[in-house]
């Protein structure tokens, strides 16, 4: 948000793959969101497409991959870094190639956020992306490759005390039911659960600290009690991911959108929305991607972000309605396009008794 006098800027970053497609729908949901809005909504596009592993692929020369992959990380970060500048509160981006959107994760030390729950039970997931084996760089020699990350001390410490700051945000009580790290800690001789240890008494609070096969056997076994904070490295939880959903929530991961928070001083109060699912470059130009994350995340950038109060909520309202009329596309087993999901979903927010695109909504200010 760049000031209460001026319309709302919102940052766009568009992947190769099903990317242009969905970021049409984000502008287009948005903008019915948001027409009630004194000033508009600017929406700023990133001026570079940048690759899915698909199209790195289709180049056939591992220097050449190597190169696009350090433009696209470069060009992205500086991306982030200018909306920032500009006062830009969020930025919604499609599916990139992984190893650029990590470099870049690693140097603005970025967290994933995922809250999820069902029947009156919550769990609150912070994934580290600022560190770990999914973050480095890459050397090649013939016939190898040499991946070399860091683990240090004051990434830990952000990581964890952001992730206690944002629990206390979600369940505003101060009640937090357990805190748990799931991480591969032996690996590292003894330095990770030596500064969790310190952090821990520093700050009063008590964190286990767990290898990933033992939370897995104590969530098959037992269960995660009411209000866990999930600390996990991200290798750990981008697997686990799907088995979470299941015992926290009903939603398929193909349906979500989650957050990206960067820690880095300098993008305080940039937040990141992505769709949970990938760049689907076999649908490209088919009309036949979900659009339903999507579409959730230009709920939560128009109620967080644009002062559209309901939002989210109205819009909650028309997919049921939609799943309600069999409206969906093929990979739910529908017979709907993206377009025509995307028109049905905004014709249910316009229609009575849905609660409505929230037009005469009032402003707050965004998170």
């Amino acid at each position: 948000m760049t000031g209460a006098q001026h319309a709302p800027v919102v940052g766009l970053a568009v992947g190769r793959g099903t990317g242009p497609e969905l970021a049409d729908v984000f502008e287009r949901v948005l903008g019915a969101l948001t027409a009630g809005h004194p000033h508009g909504v600017t929406v700023e596009r990133s001026p570079r497409l940048y690759h899915s592993y698909v199209s790195l692929r289709a180049e056939r020369d591992i220097a050449r991959i190597r190169a696009l992959t350090a433009d696209d990380a470069d060009h992205y970060e500086r991306f982030c870094r200018t909306r920032a500048e500009q006062g830009t509160t969020a930025v919604f981006r499609t599916a990139i190639n992984a190893q650029s959107l990590y470099l870049v994760r690693e140097r603005l030390r970025a967290v994933k956020v995922d809250l999820l729950g069902t029947r009156g039970r919550s769990l609150l997931l912070v994934r580290d992306q600022a560190q770990g084996f999914y973050t480095g760089g890459n050397r090649h020699t013939p016939g190898e490759v040499t991946r070399t990350m860091t683990f240090s001390r004051e990434a830990t410490e952000a990581v964890v005390a952001y992730a206690l700051r944002r629990a206390r945000q979600e369940w505003p009580d101060g009640r937090i039911g357990r805190v748990v790290m799931a991480y591969k800690f032996h690996l590292l001789d003894g330095a990770l659960d030596a500064w969790v240890s310190a952090l821990a008494d520093r700050l009063g609070v008590e964190i286990g600290l767990f290898q990933p096969d033992t939370v897995n056997r104590d969530l098959i076994t037992h269960g995660l009690p009411d209000r866990t904070l999930l600390i996990a490295g991200n290798e750990w939880a981008d697997i686990m991911h799907v088995v979470l959903l299941d015992r926290f929530d009903s939603e398929r991961q193909e349906n979500r959108c989650t957050e990206n928070v960067f820690l880095d001083p300098a993008l305080s109060g940039l937040t990141e929305y992505q769709t949970v699912h990938g760049s689907a470059d076999d649908l490209a130009g088919r009309d036949l991607v979900n659009p339903v994350a999507t579409i959730r995340a230009a709920a939560l950038v128009a109620e967080r972000h644009a002062g559209r109060t309901g939002a989210v909520a109205a819009v909650e309202k028309a997919l049921r309605t939609l799943g309600e009329q069999g409206v969906c596309t093929p990979d739910l087993g529908g017979r709907h396009s993206t377009s025509a999901v995307t028109g049905a979903l905004l014709d249910a927010l316009d229609a009575p008794g849905t609660g409505g695109t929230p037009a005469d909504a009032a402003l707050v200010g965004g998170s």
